[in-house]
């Protein structure tokens, strides 16, 4: 005999397994849904008429048959009523997206720091960010769901903790905590807080706002380039995580046995050979080395070539290792231009012709920079639409729609 809590965990499963599969084949009928998941279509009339009320459905007009009978209305999921915020907390400033229940932008900000190296006034400044991103224009009259941050390193994520992040110089920074204090008595203050490294955030913008949604369809592996180089690896409908969350940590596959050192202490790692530090010369800015490869000045030339050779070779070992559908590449390196996905894609594919294989399909991010922002709104949706994977935040509870009330925008 199922116990009420197993009742409401049941109940709420099958809810959001409707919002999944409408996210995925939009316009279908609840006659449709039942036979999809296998539900009675009294159990389906009843949760779609609650997720019709709370905002994260809406019903379109009928369909005409030619038949007898009633006419099965088509579903969608409803995109004017509820809202993602998603934030990521960059090495230079911080970008905060606020996105519709599919991924359409519906407001956004961009915050320098003023001292990158001072961790608690950058987070005090992104919670005030928040805040006010949350009454612009576009929100009025919304609920916002939940809240996803994107962290340029090592993350746990059940402690809200960001272990190290290289770039920034910040360690062991309770993440969550540090937010949670800061919204206290405030709109977001109830809402679920996610926080994750910053390229699962990104994979997770195109698994789950993808113009197809991934599940099911094979491993999706999303590479960032910037002065760290990471990569998000969605498995079976599931981010790959790792036992300790340092899943993905690819900047640190070693390329180079003897290669030049790494901010981590080895020798050799893709972040020493693809990173900005491999990059860019001293006291350069990415807009200079950009200008300089545009000019098709020598050095910069090279050092991208030589980019953008490693860059293959780490593909490749990502192909081998996942055996991915697609590869998708992001990240601010992306602003040099095509050569260096270029040059990594001819390695790939000089490594799959002596293999006699067929290669993965590479592509470049579409989300350009607010690629993390809102994949970390992605996170949010992922989350709330598989109460399986959902764990307890310390001291709060299990962050669900069931026990905690969205925020409603003035």
């Amino acid at each position: 005999m199922l116990m009420t809590g197993d009742q409401q965990l049941v109940k709420q499963m099958n809810r959001m397994a409707l919002v999944r599969m409408l996210c995925r084949e939009p316009a279908l009928s609840r006659a449709d849904l039942a036979v999809r998941l296998g539900l009675t279509k009294s159990t389906v009339g009843m949760l779609v008429r609650e997720l019709v009320e709370e905002g994260w459905l809406s019903e379109a007009e009928t369909v005409t048959t030619g038949g007898l009978g009633r006419r099965p209305t088509p579903l969608h999921v409803d995109n004017t009523r509820l809202a993602l915020l998603g934030i990521d907390v960059g090495v230079d400033e911080a970008r905060l997206v606020a996105t519709t229940l599919t991924g359409e932008t519906l407001a956004t900000t961009t915050l320098a720091y003023a001292d990158p190296a001072q961790a608690t006034a950058c987070l005090a400044a992104v919670a005030e960010a928040a805040l006010q991103l949350t009454r612009d224009r576009a929100l009025r009259g919304r609920r916002v769901l939940g809240v996803g941050v994107g962290l340029h390193g090592g993350v746990d994520e059940s402690l809200r903790l960001l272990h190290f992040a290289p770039n920034l110089g910040w360690r062991n920074v309770p993440v969550g905590q540090w937010l949670r204090q800061a919204w206290q008595g405030t709109a977001l203050a109830d809402l679920p807080l996610l926080v994750q490294n910053e390229a699962d955030m990104a994979v997770l913008a195109e698994h789950e706002f993808g113009p197809a949604s991934n599940a099911g369809s094979g491993p999706l592996v999303y590479v960032s380039l910037g002065w760290g180089v990471g990569a998000g690896v969605v498995v079976r409908d599931t981010l790959l995580t790792g036992a300790r969350g340092f899943a993905g940590e690819v900047g640190h596959m070693v390329l180079q046995s003897r290669g030049p050192l790494c901010s981590c202490g080895r020798r050799g790692c893709a972040e020493a050979l693809i990173g900005f530090r491999a990059l860019l010369t001293r006291d350069q800015t990415l807009a200079q080395l950009t200008e300089a490869v545009d000019a098709a000045e020598p050095t910069a030339l090279w050092r991208l070539q030589d980019a953008g050779r490693h860059l293959g070779i780490l593909l490749n070992n990502l192909w081998v290792a996942f055996d991915p559908v697609r590869i998708i590449v992001g990240g601010p390196a992306m602003r040099l231009g095509p050569t260096l996905l270029e040059l990594a894609q001819q390695v790939l594919r000089a490594h799959a012709s002596s293999a006699q294989l067929t290669p993965p399909m590479v592509q470049a991010s579409s989300l350009g920079a607010d690629a993390v922002a809102t994949g970390a709104a992605a996170y949010v949706r992922y989350h709330l639409t598989r109460p399986m994977a959902q764990a307890p935040e310390p001291g709060l509870g299990a962050p669900s729609t069931l026990s905690s009330p969205p925020l409603t925008t003035a």
